[in-house]
């Protein structure tokens, strides 16, 4: 070996990526020791072998850029692709390819160049987690246990059955499953099957062909084509006519649906997320909905609790609804009053976390201060308000309460206080009674 090619050599073995060549009926000719280190096969196992051998790769007989460089001719570059290691696990690489020419300028096979990007796809699959999270706006502790469990969900692919209150945010957790799982390039789409009559919901989730009725002067893709490799919510199933239901479950058990009017059977492959506000066992027991139908629906549930059981959390919603209407209404208003956070904490909220948002728009068209007052709050709110004795309906929600108020506060007794309705006194009492460490 010469001067020259032990250099070589020594440079190959060097280079940080894992680097092998092939000839153009791609038998891998050389392998380096990164290549080794990332893959675990030794050099002496993979040189010899077809590189779907040693890599085997889900594209490997498909759209493989090793292969494609080959046919084409083409640089392939970045090309993010998971591979079996020898020990079996699966590994994120980016691949970047080119021909190899002899002296002659003839191509006598192609080179791939590859790193390990799992840690950094990690990284960035947890940043995306994280913000797509911080949308979901809530210390409450049932509720931080759902949005913990909420990538687990999503990531599974198994259709989740969402119950709450009319708006407790059912549609937020909604938009936060597709957004976190492997179909969040796909379509999202949204249909309220309360809004619909039963004939017109039933051309919307299953479309129809030409001719089907009157009207139908083409042929219509429905929501469930639409959706395909996507996801589709069906809000308020509890108000889904039993006829429609006996089609959804076809749909749920085999991917089949047939278009109004049509012979022709069609497949999707949208994953189907369901929410409702009423009691979906009591319409059961009515025969108002299928039993079979709620089974496959309800795979994993989840359970919204309405915004009264969950006082903590509504200065931070004011707080987010703040900035929105802020930037919406150009006006002057940059905070509310601490005596305004303890007139909505005593509200019962029927509409939830979406009345509590009409609530600050309201307060910012009554407002034309830099501070929101109790006096700008609707009518309702300040005479529940003044009927409610305490600082928050419920007891159990006491010690939650006070906590999330110094915590946002940051221990602050005094403006706490404030905030809570009560004299400071009282708050320093209270802090005892339930141990509350205003420095963790």
């Amino acid at each position: 070996m010469s001067d020259f090619e032990k250099m070589s050599n020594i440079i190959f073995n060097s280079i940080s990526d894992g680097v092998f060549a092939v000839n153009q009926r791609r038998i891998i000719t050389s392998f380096n020791r990164s290549a080794e280190r990332i893959t675990g096969f030794k050099a002496s196992n993979a040189i010899g072998k077809h590189c779907f051998d040693i890599f085997r790769t889900e594209i490997c007989h498909k759209s493989c850029p090793l292969k494609d460089t080959l046919e084409d001719h083409e640089p392939i570059e970045d090309a993010h692709v998971t591979i079996i290691t020898c020990d079996g696990c699966e590994l994120l690489i980016s691949v970047t390819t080119t021909v190899l020419r002899d002296d002659d300028g003839d191509i006598i096979g192609a080179v791939e160049f590859f790193r390990d990007i799992s840690e950094i796809e990690m990284v960035r699959k947890r940043c995306d987690q994280a913000k797509v999270l911080s949308d979901i706006i809530s210390v409450n502790t049932r509720m931080q246990k759902m949005i913990e469990l909420l990538p687990n969900i999503a990531e599974s692919e198994c259709n989740v059955l969402i119950e709450g209150p009319s708006g407790s945010g059912k549609e937020v957790i909604a938009q936060a499953i597709h957004n976190l799982s492997p179909r969040k390039y796909g379509p999202y789409i949204r249909i309220n099957c309360a809004a619909l009559p039963v004939t017109l919901l039933e051309s919307e989730l299953f479309g129809y062909s030409k001719g089907a009725f009157t009207d139908a002067k083409r042929d219509k893709p429905g929501q469930f084509c639409l959706a395909n490799r996507g996801t589709l919510l069906l809000d308020e199933i509890g108000t889904m006519d039993v006829s429609i239901q006996v089609k959804l479950l076809r749909v749920l058990s085999s991917g089949e649906f047939q278009p109004l009017g049509s012979t022709k059977t069609l497949r999707t492959d949208a994953r189907i997320l369901t929410s409702t506000n009423t009691d979906l066992q009591a319409a059961i027991k009515k025969g108002r909905f299928r039993e079979d139908l709620y089974f496959r629906i309800n795979v994993v549930n989840i359970q919204i609790p309405p915004l009264k059981e969950r006082p903590e959390d509504i200065p931070l919603l004011v707080e987010h609804f703040m900035k929105l209407f802020k930037e919406k209404f150009h006006k002057p208003s940059e905070r509310i009053s601490p005596a305004a956070i303890a007139a909505l904490r005593k509200c019962s909220f029927p509409g939830n976390v979406r009345e509590l948002e009409n609530a600050i728009e309201h307060a910012f068209v009554m407002c034309n201060n830099a501070e929101i007052q109790v006096e700008h709050l609707p009518p309702r709110i300040m005479e529940e308000c003044a009927n409610t004795k305490g600082f928050v309906r419920d007891k159990k929600n006491e010690k939650d309460v006070i906590k999330e108020s110094l915590v946002r506060n940051m221990g602050n007794r005094t403006r706490a206080a404030d905030e809570l309705g009560m004299h400071r006194a009282t708050l320093y009492r209270k802090i005892k009674i339930y141990g509350i460490d205003i420095h963790s």
